[in-house]
């Protein structure tokens, strides 16, 4: 056993001191291989996400599709995207609920099948209305994929959670690549067709999906929480351990779960959303919920994620195929980056990741507004076509931090009672912040065109400043010794140092007892 450098700024000397120090790569160990793959496949939900709201986006540089629609603009485009966003917020409660009472898998389970209705309905939509009903049943499914982090975060191999729970929103945008040259491909068809076919393909990854979550494994923090602790200790000894039941690792872990759930329900008689204002602890950890989930959607993304195609015009570009071909580049550079910034994570940590994306997005959105403003008075092909790359750079600092922590950094800040509340605080938040994006963006983009961009870059100086005074880092401690970061010295923590001496305590007794054994025999 024996910590490295890398293991130790992931998840902090105690833990790592019970990694197996002679580890291999975790793509030449059966076990973890196995495991990663099987979370991988759960994140993946988050590409369902990714290919609805691209495909927004693309359905719009569709004739057949504004035919059928009745070619909407202003309040009515803002209702149609807006719907999605209603369903998100109204599951949300639901979700918390269902994952705290019967596992993280089963929010996945009724996800597909809310998509699953969602993408029939839109698909054989004969009317406006019953293609914007079927939005809101999308909208439901992406609020129960939000359950993904938590089982994720709590099944992953330790020195993986950081990278892998921040690898869920990157994910995202697998979605959005298919569903941008979906569209492509069908906007030389003339028929419904056009869009009917990118609307069908959105329940491909899904099906695909749900047969390896049968096969995933369910949180040892709620098997052990609901009284399954033999479950949990099997499930780490096979995917954490490879089968070993004398490891040092999954003893530290089950101690570590089983001493934070004791101190937890010692203080809390029952978790409730009212704990959330009881300590300056989770006070703290409310705010930094509910403005990154605000944050991740008035940055200015929102204008450009689903009205690409009007801030486009705004520049002179309006033919569909330049329209189409833009946004699907522009999916494909962001897999890129945001995957990218994924596995920056441990490396350059999470606070500076925020404070340099907020900087960043807003010194391009500046640039974007002087551009948009230029072209208005101009109208010089130049100045229009010079916005381009600037959505491309501006995407690029979004995605090193409101990408991948969206998701990760609410499951690392709350403690397992509140885990589940705390994330739905931040994807409520989020849903919120996106149903006024999408309903008030498209009328302030006709109203006052790109005057509006002028708002963003003030709320992205806010931004910066927020993040840069109350967004505290999270790397180098395991999931439950994360407390002390919020509360201090009133951390009602697991004490990892006295966890690693009872564990190591453990194991010489066991190592003596063979030994006499052998003597013996």
């Amino acid at each position: 056993m024996g910590a490295t450098r890398g293991a130790t700024h992931a998840v902090g000397a105690n833990l790592a001191a019970v990694l197996p120090s002679d580890a291999k790569p975790w793509y030449k160990t059966p076990h973890l291989l196995k495991l990663n793959a099987l979370l991988f496949s759960c994140m993946l939900f988050s590409s369902t996400v990714g290919y609805d709201n691209s495909m927004m986006n693309g359905l719009q540089a569709l004739p057949p599709w504004q035919t059928f629609m009745h070619h909407p603009k202003g309040p009515y485009l803002g209702l149609i995207n807006a719907t999605q966003a209603i369903g998100g917020f109204c599951a949300y409660p639901f979700m918390s609920v269902i994952a705290q009472k019967y596992g993280r898998k089963m929010c996945l389970y009724c996800g597909f099948g809310l998509i699953a209705i969602g993408t029939a309905l839109q698909t054989a939509a004969q009317h406006r209305e019953m293609f914007i009903v079927s939005r809101v049943f999308v909208g439901l499914s992406s609020a129960f994929f939000g359950a993904v982090p938590l089982l994720v975060g709590e099944v992953a191999y330790p020195t993986h959670r950081g990278i892998i729970t921040a690898a869920f929103f990157p994910l995202y945008y697998v979605g959005s690549v298919l569903s941008a040259w979906a569209t492509f491909g069908t906007r030389t068809i003339t028929s419904n067709w056009s869009w009917r076919i990118p609307s069908v393909l959105q329940v491909g990854i899904p099906v695909v999906i749900i047969v390896f979550v049968i096969f995933a494994p369910e949180s040892p923090r709620w098997l052990v929480a609901v009284g399954r602790s033999e479950e949990a200790r099997a499930l780490l000894t096979k995917y954490h351990a490879g089968g070993d039941e004398s490891s040092m690792l999954v003893a530290f872990e089950m101690a570590e779960i089983e001493e934070a759930l004791r101190l937890e329900r010692q203080f809390k008689k029952a978790a409730s959303y009212m704990d959330m204002f009881r300590t300056k602890g989770n006070r703290h950890r409310l705010f930094v919920s509910v403005t990154l989930g605000v944050f991740a959607q008035w940055n200015g993304v929102g204008i450009i994620s689903y009205y690409l195609v009007s801030v486009l015009k705004t520049v002179g570009i309006a033919s569909p195929t330049q329209q189409t071909l833009i946004n699907g580049f522009l999916q494909l550079w962001n897999l890129i980056a945001a995957c990218t910034a994924a596995g920056m994570v441990d490396k350059l940590g999470r606070r500076f990741l925020f404070i340099a994306s907020s900087v960043g997005m807003l010194i391009c959105y500046i640039i974007m507004t002087g551009l948009a403003g230029s072209y208005a008075q101009s109208h010089h092909a130049g100045v229009g076509i010079a916005v381009v790359p600037m959505l491309f750079l501006y995407y690029g600092f979004y995605d090193i931090a409101y990408t991948p922590l969206v998701a990760s950094y609410p499951v690392e800040i709350w403690p397992y009672e509140l885990r589940s509340r705390g994330v739905v605080v931040t994807h409520a938040a989020t849903y919120a912040a996106l149903f006024f994006n999408l309903f008030i963006n498209p009328i302030a983009l006709a109203a006052i065109q790109w005057k509006y961009y002028i708002v963003y870059v003030v709320i992205l100086v806010f931004i910066c400043i927020t993040v840069f005074l109350a967004y505290p880092e999270t790397r180098g401690y395991s999931l439950e010794e994360i407390a002390v970061v919020f509360d201090g010295t009133d951390a009602h923590v697991v004490r990892p140092d006295k966890i690693l001496e009872a564990v190591e305590h453990n194991d010489m007794e066991k190592k003596t007892e063979t030994h006499i054994e052998q003597v013996h025999e």
